[in-house]
């Protein structure tokens, strides 16, 4: 309905977009990786990682058909699949890094446990780090939107801590966003 535009893909303008890619490459993506982008919408983030100077064997997964034939229309040397993560089912610690950005932000009525999973997987896939943003509970106004899943960093914090994982969490950029960064060992 919208086009090729941020709105389309729930973002409230290009500028949010840019920051959240930015928060995201704080994991410090090695150049000549593999990346698993999830959600991945028009595969915008593949076109940032090549405005930082880095070559990326990148692959999106997004489930809108649109959004993955559009992305295809304008980066025709991007790999992108119309799939869901866990159908695509990649084998574990078959991509260097897998990042997720906006794409948990949808509330599915399921107290967050679909984010929960695809985050414990994103842990199996990945072999360097993975990286992903969420909406902040604490931030009132995201809290009490109904159509909108947030939760709070220290809960993520906690998750990730009981799957044997330590994490760092940026959250300086926008009043109701976080990102949480794994490095692997």
């Amino acid at each position: 309905r919208y086009g090729y535009h941020p709105n389309a893909l729930y973002w409230s303008d290009y500028r949010v977009q840019q920051i959240r890619f930015a928060m995201l490459m704080e994991i410090d993506i090695e150049d000549n990786s593999s990346l698993l982008d999830i959600g991945c919408g028009f595969a915008d983030f593949s076109a940032f990682l090549q405005q930082q100077g880095l070559s990326i064997d990148y692959t999106g997964i997004d489930l809108s058909a649109e959004l993955i034939q559009a992305g295809k229309e304008r980066y025709p040397q991007t790999r992108l699949i119309e799939t869901e993560l866990f159908e695509f089912d990649p084998q574990d610690k078959s991509y260097d890094y897998v990042m997720l950005s906006g794409t948990l932000n949808r509330n599915l009525q399921d107290q967050g446990n679909y984010a929960l999973q695809t985050i414990r997987r994103m842990l199996q896939v990945a072999k360097k780090g993975i990286a992903f943003n969420l909406l902040d509970a604490n931030h009132e106004w995201t809290r009490q939107r109904w159509d909108l899943q947030s939760f709070y960093p220290a809960e993520i914090k906690d998750y990730l801590a009981d799957l044997g994982y330590s994490c760092r969490m940026i959250d300086h950029y926008l009043d109701n966003d976080f990102t949480v960064l794994v490095a692997m060992d």
